[in-house]
């Protein structure tokens, strides 16, 4: 989380709170229209506040701040997450970099989902599984590509504008291949966090944080 998302956030707490704004601003000591201002990321706020947030939703500073992607406050440190390949100690970053964290975080938990296919012995599911994540990345690259008017449009064969669709068709096509071939498996992995701990000791809490960090992305 970067700090830039706090109001987002700030949104997201309440909600899952199942509060109203007038409430959690009474709580906090401010107006309802300052809280409506820093939810919507229209003023910055004070580090009175911020105590107060973290107080009142039982989180830490340091997970409002995005230093952690824990609430409870235990920092997870660039340094802290393994590389992809459990090799990576000639290759750490120094502090909290945010976006070589998430991509550690985001290679990390492909890895766990890998293996756990693999048990599978399915290759299309694989296949299909790998497709559907290669197409999420080119959707990325597109985005940043086609924003720099510059660079020419031939590089790509699928139309810039019909692309969007033309993707989200495709990764529809793909998971639903994916949700019915895994009904059909007889034997599914275990899946649960005990399990992913123990069995995936250096990737686990990284696939446990992209899963909350998805959660709280996709029920904001």
């Amino acid at each position: 989380m970067a700090i830039s998302e706090f109001p987002r956030l700030l949104v997201h707490l309440r909600k899952e709170a199942g509060l109203s704004q007038k409430k959690v601003a009474d709580a906090l000591g401010v107006s309802q229209a300052l809280l409506s201002h820093y939810e919507k990321g229209i003023r910055e706020c004070g580090l009175s506040f911020l105590v107060k947030v973290a107080d009142f939703y039982q989180v830490s500073l340091d997970y409002l701040l995005g230093r952690s992607l824990e609430r409870n406050g235990s920092a997870i440190l660039l340094e802290e997450v393994p590389d992809e390949d459990a090799a990576g100690q000639g290759n750490r970053g120094k502090g909290s970099l945010l976006p070589v964290l998430n991509k550690k975080l985001i290679c990390n938990s492909v890895t766990v989902v890998e293996d756990l296919l693999g048990e599978s012995g399915d290759k299309q599911l694989i296949q299909d599984v790998s497709m559907y994540l290669q197409i999420a990345v080119y959707k990325m690259f597109r985005a940043l590509y086609d924003a720099d008017g510059e660079n020419p449009q031939t590089f790509f064969a699928a139309d810039k504008e019909l692309m969007p669709m033309m993707a989200e068709g495709a990764m529809n096509q793909l998971e639903v291949s994916i949700r019915r071939r895994l009904k059909k498996m007889k034997a599914l992995p275990k899946t649960d966090e005990a399990t992913l701990k123990e069995k995936y000791p250096l990737f686990a809490n990284s696939l446990l944080n992209l899963l909350q960090n998805a959660e709280n992305t996709i029920t904001k």
